[in-house]
């Protein structure tokens, strides 16, 4: 246990500060100031190495929470981080981009706000890095073995290195320029830096694992070749059609998807030449859908200079309290200000989206909302309440509704679900011998811990079916349900 009465002496939580809003807005660095060693000390005491500790839970990659927040208290960082590192491959993405399921379970939580686990565990695996303590592992034999693993982001990197450090050969197909999937292209730099992508990269090509980038399976490589050059094969190209807001105006010039928008800003500030960038520089933005994806729009819409920024969510604002039917341990849905909401712009609840007014160039030029009233549980246009908000860019971000499938034809057609997510066993194998599916791919638009949990148990399950045996962790079956509540 970390200080027996930490609890009781420190009440509050306490995170870095985070830089000044007219500050950080003209540029792209991460928001948060570096945090004091004492604060996180006093922080990692507040753990109560409780008996039964549902953070365990709360998270499914199973994170031994409790005992690297005793070894931070302790001082012993390089302890620390090889416990985290014994559950999570990338904590230096976790601790920056997910929601933190192991904090709404956390048991402190029941009655005093939650262990800031998010924020020690980012700092333990800084320190780590920063002192050189993080190495690459290699295998000590090779077995023989070819494992061919489609898309870069979490589910398929951590499966790749999990895969590589078992001994077989690993080779990561990517279709864009950049290896890194979501991370390299939809998550925008004041949230995480390129560079912590980049080191960790890094020490998976010193474990063997190949990255192919600009290579797009079923395009340059069909699904049958691929197979037939690789002993296994894992499917972990996420669930990246995006949810469209079919209603009058949807084609007119200057309404897009949020990636549409991200991958531009992306690639424009890692020093791609973007011709034609989707920017919101000198534009009124209105940004449709209240979820993490439109508040990395809003961000980004600052950084470019808009002229103002609306936010409009079709739902009811969240309480800023645990509601009822969301008891502890789970996840409840509650009101956020992120960084990027810290930043300006106005966030409108209860506003359903009827219309794109053109200017009649083919443009748009103001978006018509109204209020949403719920009848038969429908959420729907409350007549009499429209009302105009100027929009010289319009940017869907109302989430995703699979992954692609227009890919998968001749003898390796992958069936999909009722949820259009790819079909897959609780072993993650499919109806196609030797291949494999996970992440976002096979489980529906999620968390990264859970792409993260998803890319650790697959690679297990795939080290069974080449070697007849593993010891590599499976954190979760693929029929998992996490103690969450979905997004609204």
């Amino acid at each position: 246990m970390a200080d027996p009465k930490g609890f009781l002496k420190t009440t509050e939580r306490e995170l870095p500060a985070r830089r000044p809003v007219a500050v950080r807005i003209m540029d792209w660095k991460e928001v948060y100031e570096p945090g004091d060693r004492n604060v996180l000390k006093r922080q990692a005491g507040r753990c109560m190495d409780c008996g039964v500790p549902f953070c365990h839970s709360g998270c499914p990659l199973g994170n031994l929470i409790p005992e690297w927040n005793d070894l931070t208290w302790r001082g012993e960082g390089r302890a620390a981080s090889e416990r985290l590192h014994a559950t999570n491959n990338f904590p230096e993405f976790t601790g920056r981009l997910c929601p933190a399921p192991c904090e709404s379970s956390c048991v402190l939580g029941i009655n005093q706000p939650a262990v800031t686990i998010k924020q020690i565990e980012v700092s333990i695996v800084d320190e780590a890095f920063g002192n050189g303590w993080v190495q690459p592992q290699p295998p000590q034999r090779l077995t023989g073995k070819t494992v061919a693993v489609v898309g870069s982001g979490p589910a398929g990197l951590a499966a790749a290195q999990q895969l590589t450090r078992a001994g077989h050969t690993v080779v990561v197909f990517e279709r864009d320029d950049r290896i890194g999937g979501l991370l390299r292209y939809g998550i925008p730099d004041f949230k995480m830096e390129k560079r912590h992508l980049e080191t960790r990269l890094r020490q998976m090509q010193e474990e063997g694992t190949r990255f192919r980038a600009g290579v797009e399976i079923g395009t340059d490589i069909t699904w049958d070749d691929l197979r037939a050059r690789y002993d296994a094969v894992l499917v972990a190209t996420g669930a990246t059609v995006p949810r469209d807001l079919s209603i009058p105006g949807r084609d007119l010039a200057g309404v897009h998807f949020a990636m549409e928008y991200l991958v531009e800003s992306n690639r424009a500030n890692a020093g791609d030449d973007v011709s034609d960038q989707i920017t919101a520089t000198g534009k009124h933005v209105v940004v449709i859908g209240g979820g993490d994806t439109g508040a990395d729009c809003i961000g980004t819409a600052h950084r470019h200079g808009a002229l103002s920024v609306t936010n409009l969510a079709i739902g009811r604002q969240p309480g800023t309290e645990r509601p009822e039917n969301q008891p502890w341990p789970t996840m409840p849905t509650l009101f956020e200000v992120q960084s990027a909401h810290e930043e300006g712009g106005e966030r409108t609840y209860l506003a359903s989206t009827v219309e794109f007014l053109s200017n009649g160039a083919g443009e748009v030029r103001a978006v018509r909302v109204a209020e949403t009233e719920f009848v038969d549980g429908r959420r729907v246009p409350k007549s009499g309440t429209e009302r105009e908000i100027p929009a010289d860019l319009v940017l869907i971000a109302m989430g995703f509704t699979g992954p692609e499938t227009a890919s998968f034809q001749g003898d390796s057609t992958l069936p999909v679900t009722e949820r259009g997510a790819l079909r897959r066993d609780a072993d993650y194998s499919t109806s196609l011998p030797g291949v494999f599916v996970a992440g976002d791919a096979g489980r529906g638009q999620s968390l990264i811990v859970w792409a993260i949990a998803e890319g650790r148990a697959a690679a297990s399950a795939m080290d069974r079916h080449l070697m007849g045996a593993t010891s590599l962790p499976a954190p979760v079956a693929a029929t998992d349900v996490a103690l969450s509540v979905p997004p609204a």
